[in-house]
């Protein structure tokens, strides 16, 4: 114990304006000549590697291995990579300069292939440079979510039920937040490869970020309605609500409270099966997590473009692509070829591909759609996904294979309504008419969404068939819950540093306190 601190405080002093807090070492990565953040450089120590955000920040877990003699090893594409002892590095930032292209040392082995011979070479080398068979993947997974009330207009065309007025659904409207986001994050043990089910997933820790307040508004705005509903409405009434030629059928008694009496706590029989189905609820909510988790990691999987059936396509039908070899560039000392790739006619992305000129394995692929990936407008209701885009790494392991090192997918959205809406209260049981209430509305809103995955794959190892299957999940890890970013909750395990945005989220309810 007393080595480690030794220790630590060494390296604490040592790396000056490096900051080293608990353990680990930070800083920043910028660009020496234009001062801007280097985003997905990869920071290596000791065979263990990070990944920079978007903003150049890394953090590196210590321990009681790290000498300050040890390398810290820094490249990205396009820059001279720095390797330097841990205890050189005396300024509060990091500076990459940009390498040089000398094109000879590209193609001194190789001879001047086309773009096409190139894509078709990264083709052919899938099976030999990429890990398909079983592994074990020690990653991260970060989820952002935000969404975003873009109009919510309406008119009231008729109301019988005086409660239902425009003041009310004002008032409605103003609890709705116009924003609001959401952050997921968990660290794990990804077991599997790409084949259908066969994928588990051992969850360390979680956590989830966002303002409950919002959800509290919800609560609040449906107790308001029911309680108009119970005012105003009889039991045995059901609605018919209306679009168009669309329409469903509820029962009034949906909108009554349908939870249960309160249970008399000198009923031992009747607390005991409330705590039973409490812990049965709340083992589904960690069955639920995991399982939301893993299908999230194995459809982000799916995606890359090294495996056949991907939407990133290029590599598997490069026929329906225009590809033009724009240059040079570098990862260290090894030299890639920079293709870009843009669609002839219906595919729906363009992008850059990176691929190694002496083993042609894709290092890295940039991507953005051309075009709407999801499109649809009809009577009134359209839903339009008109971005997606993002990167994706791939790092070499000692045994000559590659595999996935970051991701980072970016998509938005956009979901409209604009149509009449009638809810009419009809009862049979009433002699006459059987209309009851109604209230009619021409209603023109529109809500938007991003959401963003990234993905960073600490180590990777195969595993045997017998491993896979003796491996059971234990689901026993739910997201902790942050009104406001905790920069203690990570404390001790390795992550992707988190931008501004989530180290600055507080909640309303928070902040108004």
């Amino acid at each position: 114990m007393h080595r480690k601190i030794i220790l630590f405080c060494l390296i604490s002093f040592l790396l000056s304006t490096i900051t080293a807090q608990a353990q680990s070492l930070s800083s920043r990565i910028l660009d020496s000549l234009t001062q801007k953040p280097i985003p997905y450089a990869t920071v290596q120590l000791k065979n263990k590697g990070v990944i920079t955000n978007e903003e150049g920040q890394f953090k590196f877990l210590l321990d009681e291995s790290i000498q300050e003699t040890d390398s810290l090893l820094i490249s990205s594409i396009g820059y001279e990579s720095l390797a330097k002892p841990i205890n050189e590095f005396t300024k509060n930032v990091i500076y990459l300069s940009p390498k040089a292209i000398e094109l000879r040392e590209v193609i001194v082995s190789n001879k001047n292939f086309t773009a096409e011979e190139i894509v078709e070479m990264v083709q052919e080398n899938l099976e030999k440079n990429y890990r398909k068979e079983l592994s074990k993947k020690r990653l991260f997974l970060r989820q952002s979510d935000e969404n975003r009330v873009l109009k919510t207009d309406y008119r009231i065309k008729e109301s019988t039920i005086d409660a239902l007025n425009k003041s009310f659904l004002d008032s409605v409207l103003s609890t709705v937040p116009k924003s609001d986001s959401y952050y997921s994050e968990m660290l794990g043990d990804f077991y599997g490869n790409q084949e259908e089910g066969q994928q588990k997933l051992n969850i360390i820790k979680a956590s989830k970020l966002f303002d409950k307040s919002t959800e509290l508004d919800y609560e609040l705005l449906e107790k308001r309605f029911n309680d108009i509903i119970k005012k105003n409405v009889k039991t045995d009434s059901y609605f018919k609500v209306k679009s168009g030629l669309i329409g469903a059928k509820v029962e009034a008694e949906d909108f009554y409270d349908t939870d249960e009496a309160a249970i008399d706590t000198t009923d031992v029989a009747a607390v005991n099966k409330q705590l039973e189905e409490a812990k049965k609820k709340k083992e589904r909510q960690k069955e639920n997590f995991a399982k939301w988790k893993r299908s999230s990691l194995t459809n982000l999987y799916n995606t890359l473009p090294v495996f056949e059936g991907t939407d990133y396509n290029v590599l598997w039908k490069p026929n329906r692509y225009h590809l033009t070899l724009e240059d040079f560039a570098y990862i260290g000392d090894k030299p890639l070829y920079v293709i870009s790739f843009a669609p002839k006619r219906s595919e729906e992305y363009e992008g850059k591909l990176y691929v190694d000129a002496d083993d042609f394995a894709l290092v890295k692929m940039d991507f953005k759609n051309v075009k709407s990936i999801k499109s649809f407008n009809l009577l009134g209701i359209s839903y339009n996904v008109y971005l997606k885009e993002g990167s994706i790494l791939f790092n070499k392991s000692n045994d000559g294979r590659y595999d996935l090192q970051y991701l980072n997918v970016l998509s938005a959205e956009r979901f409209g309504f604009k149509r009449p809406v009638q809810i009419i209260e009809k009862n049979k049981n009433v002699k006459g008419r059987r209309k009851q209430n109604e209230l009619h509305l021409k209603i023109d809103a529109a809500f938007g969404a991003r959401n963003r995955y990234e993905i960073v794959v600490f180590d990777v190892e195969s595993i045997t068939k017998k491993t896979f299957d003796n491996f059971t999940e234990n689901n026993e890890v739910l997201p902790t819950y942050m009104a406001n970013y905790d920069a203690e909750f990570w404390k001790g395990y390795t992550i992707m540093e988190p931008n501004t945005a989530i180290k600055q989220f507080t909640s309303q309810a928070t902040s108004a306190e």
